[in-house]
């Protein structure tokens, strides 16, 4: 046996797994668990910052694409939606993943699959390349964006509830911050004069340092069970589904602002790709940055305050933006999107923080205690968060087809723009209706079949 204190042993099953891991126990955290949890942290972080690399590489590889490539920029919107598309969608066997294979050996074979799309990519990308081409390499980028949804799975297991905002905050802003580290490789290539393949040549060995990191460094716990289980009770849960509603609104935003922006610019304001570049890659910059901040206030505050004000704020940048695309006025149109971009960043780190609060409090409702309501709101918490991680992503998804069909139909980004206004409004309401809202008393958010229980506040998730 393992006592609470001493540190993990790995079974006799063979590879890095840890036997015993109690988060919550504080001698524990202490003494073990926080040493090897900030380990496992460093090395997710560096491989979902890679997977987010690739899966938005195409959002500056359009930027390269210029007439002698033959696309129109209703191709170049239709082929960065689907890319996103991809990655929404592969989040969801990502995230269950962790469980069958383990996290660090799953983070060994979703990194080695990125030398996928990027050797493919490198093959195809020149003038006479068919767009129906473009679009299946494309679409292969999209395994990318599922790197995130198994690395906050797996990360989410390894820290106990009170370090969770943070420790969530940080893995995915260390993930995200891989697309302005992407769009800067690619100012720096095009201003060099280089070609789009010096990009995708440079993040070939970055893949394999990644995957060889995962293999000598992480770990597997032995306690994350494969549990189908756990997939279908966080499915018909309700705040699952809440959840994905609010962050479409902050992630959403941010991946389909960083694929966009740079077509927004060069299309509306007629920036040259070089002069769209130097501005593109701020945004996604300072919103990955700020993403561990909204969780660490979330930690604080409450994920649901900090949510429910930051889409005040999306809404009157949104505003301002749509002020800006009429007024033609490139410096306040700039200067309000990479606002937007770091209010996305906020939000995203507060409405993850909400989830494991979330379910401790639903845990705490049932009458559990103790690592048994600590177990239960890291088994659905998990669950969920792949089902949450993908419906947010399509966000990015429709915003690409707003603007795509906003410049089909206005010649501007403006009526895209009014419609993401009404959709942060909807988040607000959302948010104070159900999880700030004291006029009413508190019923949880149940399926037909299950029995409704007194719920406890969840203004502090």
């Amino acid at each position: 046996m393992t006592g609470p204190g001493t540190a993990p042993v790995p079974p006799s099953k063979g590879g890095r797994w840890i036997q015993h891991w109690d988060p919550e126990n504080e001698t524990f955290w202490k003494e073990t668990g926080e040493k090897v949890a900030r380990r496992n942290l460093f090395f997710s972080v560096l491989s979902e910052h890679i997977g987010f690399s690739i899966w938005t590489l195409w959002s500056v590889l359009v930027l390269f694409m210029g007439p002698e490539y033959g696309l129109t920029p209703a191709d170049k919107f239709m082929l960065t939606s689907m890319v996103t598309l991809v990655g929404a969608v592969v989040r969801v066997p990502y995230t269950f993943a962790v469980a069958i294979f383990g996290g660090r050996n799953w983070t060994i074979i979703s990194a080695a699959l990125l030398l996928i799309p990027t050797c493919a990519a490198f093959a195809v990308m020149e003038p006479g390349t068919s767009f129906s081409t473009f679009l299946l390499v494309g679409l292969l980028a999209g395994i990318g964006g599922g790197n995130f949804a198994s690395s906050m799975t797996n990360i989410n297991a390894f820290f106990p509830l009170r370090k969770k905002g943070w420790a969530l905050g940080l893995n995915a802003g260390g993930g995200n911050i891989g697309v302005p580290v992407a769009q800067l490789a690619a100012l720096a290539i095009i201003g060099a004069g280089g070609g789009p393949r010096v990009l995708l040549g440079i993040y070939i060995p970055l893949i394999v340092v990644a995957a060889v990191m995962a293999a000598l460094f992480m770990d597997n716990l032995e306690n994350v069970k494969n549990d189908t289980g756990a997939a279908k009770d966080a499915a018909r849960d309700g705040h699952t589904w809440i959840m994905s509603l609010l962050y479409i609104g902050t992630f959403g935003s941010f991946i389909g602002y960083s694929f966009a922006f740079g077509q927004v610019l060069t299309n509306q304001f007629g920036r040259t790709p070089l002069q769209a570049a130097y501005v593109t890659f701020l945004g996604p910059l300072l919103g990955s940055l700020i993403r561990p901040i909204g969780g660490r206030l979330a930690d604080r505050f409450g994920g649901a305050r900090i949510s429910l004000w930051n889409y005040v704020a999306m809404a009157a940048a949104t505003a301002v933006l749509i002020g800006a695309s009429m007024e033609k006025s490139l410096a306040l149109f700039t200067g309000a999107f990479v606002v937007l971009f770091v209010l996305s960043g906020l939000g995203n780190g507060s409405t993850f923080k909400m989830i494991p609060g979330i379910f401790q409090n639903k845990a705490l409702a049932k009458g559990l205690e103790g690592e048994e309501a600590a177990a239960y709101g890291r088994r659905l918490s998990g669950a969920s968060m792949g089902l949450i991680g993908a419906v947010g992503a399509l966000g990015g998804v429709g915003i690409n087809l707003a603007f795509r069909q906003s410049f089909l139909s206005y010649g501007s980004g403006t009526g895209a723009f009014v419609a993401f206004l009404a959709f942060y409004a909807v988040c607000f309401l959302v948010t104070w209706a159900v999880y700030l809202r004291r006029t009413a008393p508190r019923v949880p958010v149940t399926t037909a079949t299950s029995e409704a229980k007194p719920q406890l506040s969840y203004a502090e998730v």
